[in-house]
């Protein structure tokens, strides 16, 4: 595997905010192939294993390669309750368009999933098809902070959410509860996909566990049903969990982005 620390971080300023990545340039001598971004997921971050391993398979082939950390996250700055979808698009999108060039394949793991399809209606349908070659997305969490945070909270933290503005959300994947804040439930809402008709403008290959805690598979099925003008492969893991990090996820995950360009 390629050593993190091969590739120093650097920053770049979005609306204020110091935003760290680590940009893998294509090699001059490698045939020409689109680059792969990584989007990643809530509280996660650009040194995750899915992100490193994937960074070591653009080395592998020649291919460029983009990770970031999103405002509140990792290397970035920034407190992560101040931060909300809106804040974290803005990022991704000033990100792809200074630190890529040329067809790219994003990757987009759980909340990174939502943030890619985001970005996809962002650049319109011209800028998208010329810049996006394809889209592999984990476990895509497309509007999670509605489907599946506030339709699943009870009232008392509802209200807890309204009435303070926060309420700490116990997690499976960090010792620290995660804080989910007001700010975040309404930006939410204002980009919420589901419920019209969607198009990436390029394929999109969809990894899915059917033993997700988190994103249950049929929320899968149904983002699939909104991608009606789009190609569309679903690949349902029988075993796999949320994070879909296991050797042999890893090996689907390279392969299906070796499969889309």
């Amino acid at each position: 595997m390629i050593v993190d620390d091969a590739i120093p971080v650097s920053f770049q300023m979005v609306d204020g905010c110091r935003i760290a990545f680590r940009r893998r340039l294509a090699s001059p001598a490698a045939p020409a192939r689109p680059g792969l971004v990584w989007l990643g997921g809530f509280k996660s971050d650009m040194q995750s294993t899915k992100a490193q391993r994937l960074d070591a398979f653009a080395a592998s082939e020649g291919r460029a390669c983009l990770r970031f950390d999103y405002s509140g996250h990792g290397e970035s700055d920034g407190r992560f309750e101040d931060g909300v979808i809106s804040h974290w698009l803005a990022q991704s999108l000033a990100l792809i368009r200074t630190q890529t060039s040329g067809p790219q394949v994003i990757i987009g793991s759980s909340m990174g999933g939502w943030i890619a399809l985001l970005a996809a209606r962002a650049m319109g349908a011209q800028e998208a098809r010329e810049r996006l070659a394809g889209f592999v997305l984990i476990a895509p969490a497309v509007d999670f902070t509605e489907a599946l945070m506030w339709a699943q909270m009870s009232p008392k933290i509802r209200k807890q959410i309204e009435t303070d503005g926060v309420w700490l959300r116990q997690s499976a994947y960090a010792p620290d509860p995660y804080p989910i804040t007001r700010e975040l439930i309404e930006d939410g809402r204002r980009n919420l996909l589901l419920g019209q008709t969607l198009d990436a403008h390029a394929p999109v290959h969809i990894l899915q566990g059917m033993q997700d805690p988190d994103v249950p598979w049929s929320h899968a099925m149904t983002l699939v049903e909104h991608l009606a003008g789009d190609c569309v492969t679903l690949s349902l893991i029988k075993d796999g969990d949320h994070r879909l990090s296991r050797e042999e996820d890893i090996a689907a995950l390279i392969s299906a982005v070796a499969g889309i360009a």
